[in-house]
């Protein structure tokens, strides 16, 4: 396979896991391992354009948001946006400093995929009962933020999994609901990471194939655009339970290749 189509590749695997309960952090990982590494900067170019698609598909929700600031339920919804990602971004500073970097081993990530799968069905089947609630509270907006700190030291967790999930068990059960405001609380929690983690790689800006960047980070956009929209759709009639089997399906997989 030819550098320009494995670039294409990794930008569609970065676009379609994103934002997908699956662990994109997990499946670049794999995909690295039989594609051949690529470069920390690379990574940040391709994330940053899937957290950029998210941004167009929200711009109207977020412009709404911002331009309406007088409204008590708007404002409220903001300062529970900034409070989860506050807590996310105490926590992801404090790992840093205390020396945390992810693995890159497969085990590890196939144990979370198949983890987190048998978590969603258990999630899934608890709040099926449950009344459907719609309300953003502070409970809500707290484990958000925990739950993107879980995702970030976990690889194979998948942050839009955890999020979620976590909205869900603590009372936000509409599924719509509940991925909004993961994804919303997303945007600036991975702009953030990538702005942090371009600092770090700033280095290797003489030495990179900007061709295969910008490749990269088209690719991802507009896959990650897709698979977003899609998604959207799909929770309005559907459950997670669909992704839960996937995360089992690949991480038993994953580790019979790799007894």
């Amino acid at each position: 396979m030819t550098d320009l189509w494995q670039t294409i590749v990794l930008g569609i695997v970065e676009g379609i896991t994103e934002f997908l309960p699956v662990s994109s952090t997990g499946h670049l990982l794999v995909a690295e391992h039989w594609l051949g590494q690529r470069s920390e900067l690379f990574n940040v170019a391709i994330q940053a354009g899937a957290i950029l698609a998210v941004f167009f598909i929200y711009w109207r929700r977020l412009l709404d948001l911002f331009t309406h600031v007088q409204d008590p339920q708007r404002r409220d919804y903001l300062a529970k946006l900034a409070g989860a990602f506050l807590i996310t971004a105490v926590g992801g500073f404090i790992a840093t400093q205390l020396g945390f970097r992810l693995p890159d081993a497969i085990r590890p990530i196939a144990v979370a995929l198949i983890v987190g799968g048998i978590a969603i069905l258990a999630i899934e089947r608890l709040i099926a009962s449950w009344p459907l609630r719609t309300e953003v509270t502070w409970k809500v907006a707290i484990w958000v933020g925990l739950a993107q700190i879980i995702a970030g030291t976990f690889p194979g967790t998948s942050r839009s999994a955890a999020t979620i999930f976590a909205a869900m068990l603590v009372g936000l059960t509409s599924r719509p609901a509940a991925t909004e405001f993961a994804f919303l609380v997303g945007i600036p929690t991975m702009f953030a990471a990538t702005g942090y983690e371009l600092l770090k790689t700033r280095h290797e800006a003489a030495v990179e194939d900007w061709t295969a960047l910008a490749v990269g980070f088209l690719v991802s956009g507009v896959v990650a655009f897709i698979a977003v929209k899609w998604l959207l759709r799909y929770i309005q009639s559907h459950r997670f339970t669909v992704f839960a089997w996937y995360r089992i399906a690949l991480g038993a997989a994953l580790l019979l290749a790799n007894l």
